[in-house]
């Protein structure tokens, strides 16, 4: 298979631009001679003609011109990947910040895409819970942060709402019991907004376990000792959703919002941008419309 030159093709863009080689060698500070070469090693290599060289001028014949826009495409895509390769502009490091309950599905397909298109761009993941998320961020020791809340500030970009569900273990019977057991992480922002509700409901819940682990939280779950909530559609896969016929209290929707610092917006959007992309392509309510 036979490769297409990319300097030879920015000669021909020059020539058809300027209307003539002498013009073109010019501009391109080059030779007159060398530019007709790479023209005629370029008409060789695909064996057509692309300029009518009747007449004072030049002209693109028909395959030059169907070839003049392929040649604009690929110069600009080569300038773009070696700019955002090369160019400094594109370099550096982010500290993204996302609460563990939301880091599956969409985390993992924005850090792949990140390096992929900004290799020189080191994104730094850490995650946590949206309080403590937020304090970081206001102290500027993250760059972008993403949290689940209720009500957001006023600086936040609502992304999505999700529903906040009830889950147990797959067929599990614990949230048949009375009082409800109910499991909770200590810093858990879905805690204080779950046990508010049930209280409301007049149901009466018993705190099995308060863990500053999440794990043992998945631990009483699974194992049936325990209900608790999860945001729709980012539950763990030992977890199941409770029955509606169980008649426990809806839990309303949670906010996914974005923060995002002034600093570096050359490479701070692309990542906010992705961010976004990922939140609307999972499967679900759009946070947006649930108003």
């Amino acid at each position: 298979m036979r490769n297409l030159d990319i300097t030879t093709l920015r000669s021909f863009i020059a020539v058809a631009d300027a209307g003539g080689v002498t013009r073109a060698a010019s501009f391109l500070n080059l030779t007159q001679s060398a530019v007709s070469m790479q023209i005629k090693r370029l008409e060789e290599s695909l064996d057509l003609t692309l300029l009518d060289r009747q007449g004072r001028g030049v002209a693109l014949t028909s395959a030059g011109e169907q070839l003049l826009a392929y040649a604009r495409r690929i110069v600009d895509l080569n300038d773009e990947v070696y700019g955002k390769l090369t160019n400094t502009v594109w370099e550096g490091e982010i500290i993204l910040g996302v609460p563990h309950d939301i880091i599956y599905p969409a985390i993992p397909n924005v850090m792949k895409v990140m390096q992929r298109d900004f290799p020189r761009v080191k994104v730094q993941l850490h995650s946590s819970y949206s309080g403590d998320l937020k304090d970081r961020f206001s102290r500027g020791e993250v760059d972008v942060i993403l949290t689940t809340e209720t009500k957001p500030d006023g600086a936040a970009e609502i992304l999505m709402k999700v529903p906040l569900r009830w889950y147990g273990a797959p067929g599990g019977q614990a949230w048949k019991s009375t009082p409800l057991p109910v499991a909770f992480c200590n810093h858990c922002s879905f805690r204080p907004v779950a046990l508010r509700t049930l209280e409301k409901h007049g149901s009466k819940w018993d705190l099995v376990l308060s863990s500053d682990s999440d794990r043992a939280i998945e631990v009483a779950v699974s194992a049936d000792l325990a209900v608790t909530s999860v945001l729709e559609g980012h539950e763990p896969p030992q977890f199941e959703a409770i029955p509606s016929s169980a008649n426990l209290p809806e839990l309303g929707h949670q906010s996914v919002a974005l923060y995002r610092g002034t600093a570096r917006p050359q490479i701070i959007e692309p990542l906010c941008d992705l961010l976004r992309r990922e939140f609307a392509a999972i499967s679900g309510v759009d946070l947006r419309a649930a108003e």
